[in-house]
């Protein structure tokens, strides 16, 4: 079976065409014709893009948005932060989880995100013990996955430990804990959970070298010979000041001499970075994972950006801790912290008179796409039918020139453009609302205040 959808606009690999016609066959786009009849086919009006990838989300943290927003005594900061969390994360229940992540995911569909790189850390059950399903939380995150039509890239992450040297994990981490051995488990286990969903991914993900020792994330990445493997590093300076006490080295300089960093790598957040260690990330051909939204709530610090593009550096975004969840929002904020690091104007690009937004989007597609090793980032033949189209009557879009819409986009219409949007040639949202978002609207704030209300 294969469908036909009309758009009067569309950005092509080559750039914006009018007239387009895409044949899409068991969710993969078949056929792209340009200037092509209108009959035979599905119409539709507005502006039509390739989705964005997520490349890194912490799905359950979409409950606690709004928590951790009080002044304590003195110093607050991630790691303040991460003391809710882990109040938050220690009440969740398997159905808990299910329902928070098919909300977040509805409202990543709604705003411009099509797939979901979700770094899966919260495995077992409160006290610590694994449920007697193994990949429990897997399936449940799979299963909100089909419910809302995200494309899906899971990744069970590694914990071992709660600091470098091997420092024994503390009570709000037990949730978390595995042995390579065991952990190896549970990675088949997503397997089975992803294996009902479109072109599901299972890669692995070491959290951070604070939690895992040299010999741990040998074991797991030679036991897993493809696939992504993400970890997160040098987001905070703590974390590099630990790191070189305990090694001698900064985080990523550690990593690239320690570990066969290359493409199946994605180096989340990678904020803190000399200028070896970004020119280092550069020539390995990894993904600097950016979560702009969150590492700015967090505090994080700003991404060496520009010396990163001019090595040749690639990256993509994601939303991590769902404080607010904007796929335009995330490049957006990635190009102003840039501006206010370096008090200077357009500095995510590299050429005179090249656009802003048009570079942010261009790099986010093939970088999340070749995090999440998935056949997305173009309307292109071979490529999932991930659609987002943007509503072309929104009054920002009112220039003639093509050559604006992307930058119109990301840096004003933003997330309420999104009026239809498709994921392997399925129409989940349309009018801008997800076609379940009342019925998982409605779970959720259940959900939600029966956490809360304590």
């Amino acid at each position: 079976m294969s469908r036909s959808f009309f758009f009067d606009h569309a950005l092509l690999p080559e750039g914006w065409r009018e007239d387009v016609r895409l044949t899409v066959a068991e969710g993969v786009i078949a056929v792209v014709e340009v200037a092509a009849p209108r009959t035979g086919a599905e119409m539709i009006a507005g502006l039509a893009l390739p989705g964005l990838p997520n490349l890194h989300c912490h799905t359950f943290q979409r409950g606690m948005a709004g928590l951790a927003e009080r002044r304590g005594p003195a110093g607050d900061s991630f790691w303040t932060w991460r003391e809710v969390m882990y109040s938050f994360l220690g009440r969740l229940t398997p159905e808990d989880v299910e329902a928070i992540a098919a909300f977040a995911y509805i409202e990543m569909l709604e705003r411009g995100f099509t797939t979901v790189g979700e770094f899966h850390y919260l495995h077992h059950g409160a006290d610590g013990e694994p449920y007697a399903e193994l990949g429990e939380m897997s399936f449940r995150i799979a299963a909100a996955a089909e419910e809302t039509g995200i494309g899906l890239t899971l990744l069970p992450a590694l914990y071992g430990y709660a600091g470098f040297g091997e420092q024994p994990p503390t009570a709000g981490q037990r949730r978390f804990i595995n042995d390579p051995e065991r952990f190896m488990r549970l990675v088949e286990r997503a397997r089975a959970a992803v294996a009902p969903l479109p072109a599901g991914v299972v890669g692995i993900a070491p959290h951070s070298l604070r939690a895992v020792t040299p010999q741990t994330l040998r074991t797991v990445t030679e036991a897993t010979p493809g696939g992504p493997i993400h970890i997160h590093i040098a987001e905070q300076t703590k974390e590099v000041d630990d790191c070189v006490a305990w090694s001698g080295r900064r985080p990523v300089e550690w990593l690239l001499d320690h570990a066969p960093v290359d493409e199946r790598w994605c180096l989340v957040h990678a904020t803190h970075m000399t200028a070896y260690e970004t020119e280092g990330v550069a020539r390995t051909r990894a993904v600097a994972g950016l979560c702009p939204l969150t590492e700015a709530s967090l505090g994080d610090g700003t991404f060496n950006g520009p010396a990163f593009l001019a090595a040749g550096g690639r990256f993509g975004v994601g939303s991590d801790s769902n404080i607010e969840i904007d796929a335009p929002g995330e490049l957006r904020q990635l190009e102003y912290s840039q501006r206010l690091a370096h008090r200077a104007r357009n500095v995510m690009t590299t050429a005179e008179g090249e656009s802003t937004g048009s570079r942010l989007f261009a790099e986010a597609l093939k970088g999340g796409a070749q995090a999440l090793a998935r056949p997305i980032g173009e309307l292109a033949v071979g490529r999932r039918a991930d659609i987002v189209v943007l509503d072309a009557d929104h009054p920002d879009f009112a220039s003639p020139n093509s050559a604006h819409r992307l930058d119109a986009w990301v840096f004003s219409a933003g997330r309420s453009a999104v009026r239809t949007v498709f994921t392997s040639g399925e129409k989940v949202v349309e009018d801008g609302q997800h076609r379940h978002r009342h019925r998982l609207r409605a779970r959720y704030q259940a959900t939600i205040k029966r956490l809360l209300d304590v």
